[in-house]
C-alpha cells in the first residue's frame, strides 16, 4: 500500500530535487527517515494517570503505541527522581511516517488558529526539522470532549539532507508549509 506522500515523493519530488542540486546518484537525493512524536508529561510527577492518558491519546494520533521516556537526572525542585516516568514517545518509520505527515502537512496544521506556516528557522543544521504543537486537540483523532488537559508535543522530522537548504526545499517540496521569506 503505497501512501498519497510516498507516490508523491517518487513521482515528482525526488526528480525535481536531482535537478535543482543537480545529483549524481540517486542516493544522493534526500528523503524521509523517521518522524519522532515526543509528548512530555509534567503532572505525571504527582498523577500517573495523566501519563496513561498520555499515551492513549499519542497512539490515537500516531496508530502505533509510545514508549514510556524516563527522567535521567534528579531535580529536587521539581521533586522529579532519576528514572520516574515524565512523557511518551514514538517513532514512526515506513508507511506510517508517510500517513502522519500528510494528515500533519494537510490536516492539522491548516486547523491552528492564525496559522501563517512554520518558521523556517527550525532547521537544525543537519537536515532536520523540529516543530512544536501546542494543543494535541488540532489532530482529528482526539475527541475534544474526553481531553482532560491541552497537552504540547515536540515532532522532529529527520531526513537524509547533508544541510538545511536541501532540507528546506525537500520538505517545502514534500508538502511541509514554511513561512514565505527568511524570518
Amino acid at each position: 500500500m503505497a501512501t498519497r506522500l510516498k507516490e508523491k515523493y517518487q513521482s515528482s519530488v525526488r526528480n525535481q530535487l536531482q535537478e535543482k542540486f543537480g545529483y549524481k546518484n540517486v542516493e544522493q537525493i534526500p528523503k524521509l527517515e523517521k518522524v519522532v512524536v515526543n509528548m512530555s508529561v509534567g503532572d505525571a510527577i504527582a498523577n500517573a494517570k495523566a501519563l496513561d492518558l498520555a499515551v492513549a491519546e499519542l497512539t490515537q494520533i500516531t496508530g502505533q503505541k509510545p514508549i514510556v521516556t524516563k527522567a535521567k537526572k534528579s531535580i529536587a525542585a521539581f521533586k522529579l527522581r532519576e528514572g520516574m516516568n515524565i512523557g511518551a514517545k514514538v517513532t514512526l518509520r515506513g508507511d506510517r511516517m508517510y500517513i502522519f505527515l500528510d494528515k500533519l502537512f494537510n490536516i492539522v496544521l491548516p486547523r491552528i488558529r492564525d496559522f501563517r506556516g512554520l518558521p523556517t528557522k527550525s532547521f537544525d543544521g543537519r537536515g532536520n526539522y523540529n516543530l512544536g504543537l501546542r494543543e494535541q486537540l488540532v489532530f482529528p483523532e482526539i475527541n475534544f470532549d474526553k481531553v482532560d488537559k491541552a497537552r504540547g508535543m515536540d515532532i522532529t522530522i529527520v531526513t537524509t539532507a547533508k544541510s538545511d537548504e536541501e532540507a528546506s526545499e525537500f520538505l517545502t517540496a514534500m508538502g511541509l508549509p514554511l513561512q514565505k521569506g527568511r524570518n
